[in-house]
This record gives C-alpha cells, structure tokens and sequence, in this order.
C-alpha cells in the first residue's frame, strides 16, 4: 500500500472564525468551537459543512481538534480545515491522521506566555496519506469507536435529564422547609501544592480536579482527574481529601460546574467541596444547586474573575421537603442512575483507548 507524503497546503485550506470567544451563550442552539477543548454554545451558525477545527492558540500549546459534520460557530483563532479536493481526501480521516500529530503540534507553535499556530506553520505540516478508499475503509474503522462514545453520551444526557426532572416534579409537589445551607452541609475548599517541587506530582495517585476537569466533561459523575497529586503533596498544601459521592461546585472563573466523584479526592481552590449532613439529601441537594447556577454567580464577585466566596454561599438558602421519605426514595433512585452512568463512562474510557491504540497503526 503506497501512501504519499504531502504538505498540507496542497490538500486543504484554512480559514477561521470571526467571534470572540465571549460569544457563547449558556443555553445557545449551536456548537460554538474555540480553542479550548470544551464545546460551548451560540445562536448563531456562521458555517455549515465538513470540517476538521483545530484551535490556532494555547497557553500550554493543548490544541483542542474536533470533527464537525452540520451548522456551527468558530472563534476568530479556530481554524476550520476542508479539503481542497473531496475526491482525494476524506475530511474525517484526515481528522484521525491529525489527532496522533498534536503534540508534534505543540513543538511546532511559537510564543511564550501563549502559544500559536500560524498558517505558516500548518501550511508546512507534512502528512502521510493513502489512496481514497483506504482512507475511508480506516475513517469506517475508527469512527464506529467514536459513534459508540457518542451513543454512550447521549444515554449518559438522557438518565441526567430523567433525573432532573424528578427534581423538577418534586419541587412542584412537595411542602418545603428553608434551610441556610450552612445548617444542611460543610463546605470544604482545595488548594494547589507547589508545582515546582516534583515530589508533589510525580507518580501521585489522589485524584486532584482543577476546574477545567468539570467544564470539559459530559456528566456530572466524575471518575478521574486530569493530574494527580502525592500524599506529601497533600499534607504540604491547603488541598484536602474529601470522602467519595463529595458534590464538587466550581467557585471562580467558572462558576457553577459540578460533579459528583466515586472516590476519594481532592481539588484546587477553584471549587467549594459540598457535603451533605444527610447522606439522604446528596441528589436532591446536587440537582437543586446545579438548577440555580445563575442565582450562584450572582452572589458572586471580583475584578480580575468572578467567585463565589465559601462564606458567601454558606449564608445562600436552600428548600428541602419536609417529607423526609421524598429524599430517601430520590436518592435510591439516583444511586442506580449514577452506577449506569458510570458503567458507561468506563466502557467509553476503554473505547478511547482501543481507538488511541489503532490510531498510530
């Protein structure tokens, strides 16, 4: 099988988007792409068609590529890539053949605080490809990986959903008590040991969530952190281990993301560690938080970002019905969605990684 070398200039072309990255909107119609890895939304579609999008700048040089097949908006760094000749080249094998090359990516990008990649440098970009059929037949191959992911997600959004709801029918049916939710739960922060003494980092195994692990996920259930932090680095910061089925609530920048762990963690500063007095209270309390986001942001406050302090939210009030058995049963209910859910991020975790093995053959 012959496959020939080529710049990537003489295959594709590039053109970008023309928004600011503070045009998503929380509850927008389409996929709103910049160059971060998290798919925002907007209600405009400046774009439809085929496309590979790779963003074009990164403060670490983790360029975010996505796949994209229908109507959506890109930032004005956000490359969209189409092929010159569609009788030549198959747009999503050319996503596959591109994702192995990220990281030769982030050699390749210029700057210092934030890195770039300039047309220059893409145009340059040489890849190896074969004839058309070939190129389909691996695309076949390593799409049903993702499609089976994709399908996963969208049950994993169906049982969040269903959940939701009966929040939703338990609000309108229920008598209610108000509580402060100082008097319902304790609020714990994190903290970020030194990131320039490696004996903090290096081989740790305690799940350590920033953020950014929240904003890019597809579920409220969290089964593993981005990085992870040692035992000395624990004990030699403000970082706390906070006991499986924590709420976690993002606090800054980022406001009113959150996650539900199945074991024990810790986070940075950016998050507010929630737990219930009564266990039996955990989803109705998740569900309710997570439905007055906006009402947390808007207790929220600073110049440089947004956050909400620990004392702020502990004074912030909260309803809980006065039948007790409500919870109880909510919770029993919620115990089997959240073991479904997470069965199906383990069989997505190893979808990944029979794709991520494929991917370089």
């Amino acid at each position: 099988m012959k496959w020939e070398k080529i710049k990537l200039e003489n295959i594709v072309s590039f053109r970008t988007g023309k928004l600011n990255s503070n045009a998503a909107i929380p509850n927008g119609i389409y996929p709103f792409y910049t160059c971060s890895k998290e798919i925002y939304k907007t209600n405009t579609a400046s774009f439809n068609t085929e496309a590979v999008l790779l963003g074009g700048n990164n403060a670490v040089g983790d360029y975010p590529l996505f796949y994209v097949n229908g109507e959506f908006d890109a930032y004005q760094r956000t490359y969209i890539i189409e092929p010159l000749d569609s009788n030549t080249l198959n747009i999503r094998f050319l996503y596959y053949n591109l994702r192995p090359r990220l990281k030769d990516f982030q050699n390749y990008s210029t700057g210092a605080s934030t890195k770039f990649l300039t047309l220059k440098i893409l145009n340059a970009v040489e890849v190896q490809f074969p004839s058309l059929p070939t190129q389909r037949k691996i695309a076949s191959i390593l799409s049903a990986y993702d499609d089976l992911i994709e399908n996963n997600l969208k049950r994993i959004k169906l049982l969040e959903e269903k959940a939701f709801l009966r929040y939703k029918q338990i609000v309108r049916e229920e008598k209610m008590d108000e509580f402060l939710i100082e008097e319902v739960c304790e609020t714990l922060g994190g903290g970020t040991p030194s990131t320039g003494d490696r004996r903090f980092w290096d081989d740790g195994e305690i799940l350590w969530f920033s953020p950014t692990d929240l904003t890019k996920h597809h579920s409220i259930v969290l089964l593993d952190s981005e990085k992870k932090i040692t035992e000395l680095g624990l004990q030699k910061s403000s970082a706390k281990l906070v006991p499986p089925k924590t709420i976690l609530m993002t606090s800054r920048a980022s406001i009113g993301y959150f996650g539900l762990i199945n074991k024990p963690a810790s986070t940075n500063q950016g998050f507010i560690n929630i737990i219930p007095f009564n266990e039996k209270h955990r989803a109705y309390m998740l569900f309710d938080l997570k439905n007055r986001k906006e009402e947390i942001i808007g207790n929220a406050n600073g110049s440089t970002f947004l956050e909400i302090s620990k004392g702020k939210f502990r004074q912030m009030k909260i309803k809980l019905p006065k039948n007790e058995k409500v919870l109880i049963d909510f919770e029993q209910e919620f115990e089997v969605t959240f073991n479904f859910i997470e069965n199906l991020l383990k069989q997505n975790t190893k979808l990944r990684e029979a794709r991520d093995i494929l991917l370089p053959k």
